[in-house]
């Protein structure tokens, strides 16, 4: 069809049924496109600001929660104190030492007792000769249930230093003027330990300490 033959009105149809095609061709191409993309933006838009206020429903708590576990981290430090989750065997016994040291009384000997494997923990037991005044001995087993670890003392046989031998003692020793019974007890400590099958813990061996 050759424009220049059709007359002003023909021509003005033809150039807006043009313009009304191009305009339907760009809505179902580009515009379509476009809008469908707007849409899933908008849709991720208002997901996402769902999400942060139900979010800021948990603002004011935030603070207390991290209390707690400041809290918690607080009360699992001191439990490790008391039950320690390795066998610390030296420490244990320098601890003992250190309090017999400052009661006033000689720890002579240490000797290793099988250990016993419960479900939590593991009980360490040791048997302790000791001699000193009778009064320091009361304050050697005052001060061990001062400290944190957790410390049973059992199977106290007493005697005096010219009997050591009725306390269970394996050697005689140059008793201190001062010094009035021998003794030997228990001290049994304990140790937590992984619930693994295949990995039981070790017991302990350490070898027995003599003056």
């Amino acid at each position: 069809m050759n424009l220049g033959e059709l007359t002003g009105m023909k021509l003005l149809g033809v150039l807006i049924l043009v313009a009304v095609l191009a305009t339907g061709g760009l809505y179902y191409t580009v515009f379509k496109t476009q809008r469908d993309q707007n849409d899933a933006a908008r849709i991720k838009l208002q997901a996402k600001m769902r999400e942060n206020a139900e979010l800021q429903a948990y603002k004011p708590k935030l603070a207390d929660i991290e209390r707690q576990l400041a809290s918690l981290k607080q009360q699992l430090e001191i439990e490790r104190r008391i039950v320690p989750d390795e066998k610390e065997v030296d420490n244990f016994m320098r601890m003992v030492s250190g309090e017999a040291r400052k009661a006033g009384v000689e720890v002579r000997r240490y000797t290793a007792k099988p250990y016993a494997a419960k479900e939590f923990y593991t009980e360490v037991p040791f048997e302790v000769e000791f001699d000193g005044p009778y009064y320091s001995m009361l304050g050697f087993f005052d001060r061990l249930t001062k400290v944190e670890r957790i410390v049973n003392v059992s199977n106290l046989a007493v005697s005096t230093t010219r009997k050591p031998g009725d306390a269970r003692a394996k050697h005689t020793y140059q008793y201190a003027p001062s010094e009035s019974v021998v003794a030997t007890c228990m001290t049994t400590t304990y140790f937590s330990h992984d619930l693994d099958p295949s990995g039981p813990a070790s017991p302990p061996a350490p070898a027995a300490k003599k003056k």
